[in-house]
């Protein structure tokens, strides 16, 4: 019982149920976020239950300065980022276009509404590809993950007005790469 009270107590520990709670919470958010950086649904879903292990390992060096969202983007960004740099990732073609939007169509969507979806999100996922990594990333973040410049340039370790200047200056190259995707 005294165990189980010290994780309780712990100044940023987490209980396991506490810690369950913050995987249901966030894991969603988190699979999103590295599929869209990795273009793989396996290396995603890998590197998911990877931020949660390490989240969970080193739970007592949360400081509490942000919040645990902001704490597992780090990660997951980070780890992403490893394996992005590591020498099999960069000589390994990506199978994004196998299964990233394939997804299982609603009973009231046609055929047709299907296709168009898949064809939508492949464009959408070249595109993406053809961007500077940080590029890919602050979009990622403001566009999907909903976070505020501020949250951004806590997690990219940059000002809120270059978090602005930077996006602004990626959604003008993803416009023009899209373009060239139809």
């Amino acid at each position: 019982m005294a165990k189980a009270e010290e994780v309780e107590t712990a100044p940023a520990g987490l209980a396991p149920s506490g810690f369950a709670e913050l995987y249901q919470e966030h894991s969603r958010a988190i699979y999103y976020l590295a599929l869209r950086m990795l273009s793989d649904p396996e290396k995603a879903e890998d590197a998911t239950h990877d931020v949660f292990l390490k989240a969970f390992r080193k739970q007592g060096t949360f400081r509490g300065e942000s919040s645990w969202r902001t704490w597992l983007y780090r990660i997951a960004i980070n780890h992403c980022h490893n394996i992005q740099q590591s020498w099999h990732e960069r000589h390994m073609f990506s199978n994004a276009d196998e299964g990233v939007f394939e997804h299982a169509p609603a009973k009231t969507d046609s055929p047709l509404r299907v296709l168009e979806t898949k064809e939508l999100g492949q464009r959408i996922q070249k595109a993406l590809d053809g961007l500077p990594a940080e590029y890919r990333l602050l979009l990622l973040l403001v566009a999907d993950e909903q976070l505020s410049y501020e949250q951004v340039g806590a997690l990219t370790e940059q000002s809120a007005d270059a978090v602005r200047g930077k996006l602004h200056r990626a959604r003008k190259s993803f416009a023009v790469l899209f373009e060239q995707t139809a």
